[in-house]
């Protein structure tokens, strides 16, 4: 499956940190009804069966709203729910390898931190690429914060769609301007926001005019 670059104006992480008032559903059907373009689930703690169950309701919701959905890291639980697509870190599986676990319908995303890893994780099949952190991030404190001449380097290096990640919110996301990127993967910017469905709305505004600066 190609991965068509305007999914990527506004990809939302989910992160359970901020459940309470609302479920994770209905925080993720929040980000949908805002102009969410893609959403990425993403669970370090569940146990397979309850990432599973979740993984499916959640898949469902996306084809709802006829938005790709993308399962963070577990190879597994993206064939078992039908995903269409499987992100990866640099430390998870090469591409290459999770293209031979998914067959050739499921996109490939890679997180990336410079041209050469950019540039092997196309050779190796992917089919977009996370960058970053662009700013600093209190979700991966041990993400180190890339120039933006880097995240333009990498941008002019591929001819895959590129969704820049890391500490992106309302006040800074237009400095991205000129780099390249096909939009912003956010998590607490969405996440953990009071309205969930009007802060989309912004910064799906926001997203579509930096794109176009």
């Amino acid at each position: 499956m190609k991965c068509d670059k305007k999914h990527m104006l506004l990809y939302a992480v989910t992160d359970r940190a901020w459940v309470g008032r609302q479920s994770l559903y209905e925080q993720t059907e929040a980000a949908l009804k805002g102009g969410a373009t893609c959403v990425q689930l993403r669970e370090k703690d569940l146990g397979e069966e309850e990432f599973l169950a979740e993984a499916m309701e959640i898949g469902a919701l996306c084809r709802q709203y006829n938005v790709p959905f993308f399962i963070n890291d577990n190879v597994d639980i993206a064939v078992k729910c039908k995903a269409d697509g499987i992100h990866v870190g640099q430390d998870d599986m090469a591409a290459d390898q999770v293209r031979r676990r998914v067959g050739n319908d499921m996109m490939i995303g890679v997180s990336v931190h410079s041209v050469e890893e950019a540039l092997e994780a196309v050779k190796n099949g992917a089919d977009c690429l996370g960058v970053g952190a662009v700013f600093s991030t209190s979700t991966k404190t041990d993400a180190d914060v890339l120039s933006h001449d880097v995240v333009r380097d990498i941008c002019q290096a591929v001819d895959i769609p590129v969704v820049a990640i890391g500490g992106i919110n309302k006040s800074n996301i237009m400095q991205l301007s000129g780099t390249g990127v096909d939009g912003v993967a956010l998590v607490s910017a969405i996440f953990g926001a009071e309205d969930i469905e009007g802060e989309c709305r912004q910064l799906r505004k926001l997203s579509e005019e930096m794109v176009k600066a």
